[in-house]
């Protein structure tokens, strides 16, 4: 069986250490990852956050943080990213291939103390990854894990 989500948020950061601001819906473009972000043409195209982490996060932390404060561009909902590298999901009719676990860094404790930590373990930070199809993508959308898997180099 297939797992499928929803996609819930998107943010776009138009400079770096910028605002993320919220949007209903963004290109993605496998030349660069999101138009119009400050992160365009990086190595980390797209970042991933759980809802379903974030509202553990929130529970142990503070009900008040708001997941923008994980600086991440998508959140997801019913799509579990622990140990997902090398996977492909599909968000509307586009694909992302998933690289790697997205680190958090000293950041998270500005915008809120002990966000860091409370991030640090079992993919919380959520995941990133890489556009290998792109296309418009919006709130709202079906996403779900694919069958294929892409290894480092392969498909882009």
């Amino acid at each position: 069986m297939t797992e499928r989500g929803r996609l819930e948020a998107i943010w776009i950061k138009q400079s770096h250490k910028g605002p993320m601001d919220p949007v209903d819906r963004t290109t993605l473009d496998p030349a660069g990852g999101i138009s119009g972000n400050a992160d365009y043409g990086s190595e980390r195209q797209v970042t991933l956050v759980e809802r379903e982490i974030w509202d553990g996060i929130r529970d142990d932390l503070d009900e008040s943080i708001h997941p923008a404060m994980r600086r991440a561009n998508l959140l997801v909902a019913g799509i579990p990213l622990a140990n997902s590298s090398g996977r492909v999901l599909r968000v509307g009719s586009c694909r992302i291939v998933v690289r790697g676990e997205t680190k958090p860094c000293h950041r998270m404790d500005e915008a809120y103390p002990g966000l860091q930590a409370a991030l640090a373990t079992n993919w919380g930070a959520g995941a990133w990854g890489i556009v290998l199809s792109g296309g418009e993508i919006k709130v709202g959308d079906v996403m779900k894990w694919e069958e294929e898997t892409v290894e480092d180099g392969e498909g882009w």
